[in-house]
């Protein structure tokens, strides 16, 4: 999918520098799947919050049956 972005070119040639990528587009590709990655474990981390902890709960028990 072909698009056109005006992307801030002193930030890009910084980002192919620190990531050794060798054109643009495989340097804005990896930005965008670490930006998604990123975004899932955020995700993730706010999960934690909603589950409830039962500190009498024996996994081992569950296991054996």
């Amino acid at each position: 999918m072909p698009t056109n972005l005006a992307i801030d070119d002193q930030l890009l040639r910084q980002a192919v520098r620190l990531g050794k990528q060798r054109t643009k587009r495989a340097t804005v590709n990896e930005a965008l799947r670490e930006y998604v990655q990123r975004r899932q474990r955020l995700k993730a981390v706010e999960l934690f919050a909603t589950i409830d902890f039962d500190p009498c709960f024996d996994y081992k028990a569950e296991r054996r049956r």
